[in-house]
């Protein structure tokens, strides 16, 4: 019996070494994939994010900044998000849900708040309410949206009801259990029309969203889901509810005439007075193309972004919009610079 015994010691050597190696190899894993992906905590809020080497550096200086300056908050605006159609055929022939975003992510992640108008519903479930437009992402197409920082979506748009109630709900969960906000529509009265509150260090932003291009039938009533009601003395009405001088006001309004590249009289006679009441920003689209951009009385109305993402190649207008960053200190817009984005035969924003 004893002559075996150091044969026996070898072979638990032997063991021991493949197990070291096995766990070497698992830590190698482990690293490689904490490198392809960031928990990014900002305010109790945890966030993954599947960023490149180059995002992933931009994304900690942001957080270094917002360390740095708690007063001032950086914003990124776009337009239309459209993540049906034709986009929904290029991400699966690419087999990539981010796909429409990979050449605009670094912009859109270096901002404290990214704001987006996503035109239509992410769901399976829903009825097509009849238009030839009808609009109904994969729930899938939600990776994209988180991959390029979106911290909140418009969903007060005419393409947010084109599957029903059920497509609206599901969108509104989809979004939430990717800690993506939204605005603009709700599962009942009370969650359409509220706004949205959201703190930056010691600054307190508030959302507002609308449209005035549904009829009453589809706005939320009592515990029924829909859209928030365009009435515009509510609207002016609840923004001096609900917000203090020192927030930092946004109303995102779906509005205009699509394809037209000047705003009509509708649009200015309600920005001013939307201004007058209070709001910082008003963040225009729906025309798909661009329209100006008007400072007013110390605040700022963007009457159309235009398109962001969206199958709408066919002309040079419709191909291209506008995102903006927006820089805020202490509650006052300190700068608003304006980027030509142009939308490639894929259908992806580039600078």
């Amino acid at each position: 019996m004893e002559e075996h015994r150091p044969r026996r010691r070898w072979i638990y050597g032997v063991y021991a070494l493949i197990a070291l190696i096995a766990f070497s190899f698992f830590l190698s894993y482990v690293r490689t994939e904490v490198q392809k992906s960031i928990f990014i905590s900002i305010q109790g809020s945890l966030r993954l994010r599947d960023v490149s080497d180059q995002l992933h550096r931009s994304i900690y200086k942001k957080i270094q900044k917002r360390i740095e300056d708690s007063e001032i908050v950086r914003f990124v605006f776009v337009g239309d998000i459209m993540l049906s159609r034709g986009i929904d055929f290029t991400m699966r022939k690419k087999g990539d849900y981010t796909f429409p975003f990979l050449n605009i992510a670094s912009t859109t992640l270096s901002a404290d708040i990214t704001f987006g108008n996503l035109e239509g519903p992410i769901s399976t479930r829903g009825k097509n309410q009849g238009s030839i437009y009808s609009f109904r992402a994969n729930p899938s197409a939600v990776r994209g949206l988180l991959f390029a920082g979106f911290d909140i979506v418009s969903l007060a748009n005419n393409h947010m009801w084109d599957w029903g109630g059920d497509a609206l709900t599901d969108t509104i969960d989809i979004l939430k259990q990717n800690n993506i906000l939204t605005i603009g529509a709700g599962k009942n009265e009370t969650e359409a029309n509220s706004p949205v509150f959201i703190m930056k260090g010691n600054q307190r932003i508030v959302f507002f969203a609308y449209t005035n291009l549904y009829p009453q039938s589809l706005y939320a009533t009592g515990e029924n889901p829909g859209i928030s009601r365009f009435n515009e003395e509510e609207i002016i009405r609840s923004i001096k509810e609900e917000t203090k001088p020192e927030d930092i006001v946004i109303i995102s309004l779906h509005w205009g005439d699509e394809y037209k590249t000047e705003s009509n009289d509708f649009q200015k006679r309600l920005g001013r007075a939307l201004i007058d009441a209070g709001v910082d920003m008003v963040i225009g689209h729906h025309p798909h193309v661009v329209e100006e951009v008007e400072q007013y009385k110390g605040g700022w109305i963007v009457y159309s972004l235009g398109n962001f993402v969206f199958d709408q190649n066919f002309s040079e207008d419709t191909s291209k919009g506008l995102l903006l960053e927006v820089t805020t200190k202490s509650g006052v817009v300190e700068k608003l610079e304006q980027k030509e984005v142009k939308m490639n035969k894929d259908f992806q924003p580039t600078l």
